[in-house]
């Protein structure tokens, strides 16, 4: 795995998930999401526990499929999709596929655009964050449109807090953890303000809000550090 070290240079753009980025996501997002492993195995266990016997999940915004992969090695059964909108990203997707021996469908394309329909399960994990919120109503009812009955949708994001003083404890505390996985205060500063714009973080309960009001009967928040969320929604 090559280690990231992409904000150790002056930014020159904003952030994007080009070749460069794709070269270091996996280390990326290890070393910048708390307990990213964990998250992936408590969503893998979640969707082996409730998917019914070949049933179908996609992950939209799929990555490098490392969420699949896990699944796929659970429940071998199941018929795993993923989308992404990054040409690198689906290559290196497939890449691994194949060296796992697992048959995962992948393919590039925009998760906004693109129709999905007759899904028992859609994982979104720190994707919708970075969808402009004037469009995010819009998709994740899409999503539940797409969702056959009892269908479930699993979501991770990055969330905000209302009180403003509590919301800088909370950065700081992260800024330390990011620290504490090898990341200098440039590079922390650099990414953050690469990030700036880019992605757009909701509270719990607009997260919660925007969920329910697609028609989900139910969401259930089932993994919290700092400010990271992991969410369950119920068709």
């Amino acid at each position: 795995m090559i280690k990231d070290k992409i904000f150790t240079k002056p930014i020159k753009k904003q952030f994007e998930f080009d070749e460069a980025v794709v070269s270091v996501f996996d280390d990326m997002i290890g070393r910048s999401v708390p307990y990213y492993g964990v998250c992936v195995d408590l969503i893998t266990q979640i969707l082996a526990k409730n998917l019914a016997k070949n049933a179908s999940v996609i992950d939209l915004g799929c990555s490098t499929a490392t969420t699949l992969l896990s699944i796929h090695e659970a429940r071998g059964d199941l018929v795993l999709s993923g989308i992404d909108s990054s040409e690198a990203m689906i290559k290196t997707a497939k890449d691994k596929a194949q060296a796992y021996g697992a048959r995962l469908n992948l393919e590039v394309g925009d998760i906004l655009e693109r129709e999905i329909s007759g899904f028992d399960a859609v994982l979104l994990n720190y994707t919708l964050q970075f969808i402009r919120p004037i469009k995010r109503a819009e998709f994740v009812a899409k999503i539940y449109n797409s969702l056959n009955e009892n269908g479930i949708f699993i979501f991770s994001e990055k969330i905000i807090y209302e009180d403003k003083k509590f919301a800088k404890n909370m950065i700081e505390i992260y800024e330390n953890y990011k620290q504490s996985q090898g990341y200098s205060r440039y590079e922390i500063a650099q990414k953050r303000e690469a990030l700036e714009n880019v992605l757009i973080p909701y509270t719990e309960d607009e997260n919660r809000t925007l969920v329910l009001n697609a028609g989900f009967k139910r969401v259930e928040s089932v993994f919290k550090w700092g400010n990271f969320m992991s969410f369950v929604a119920f068709k």
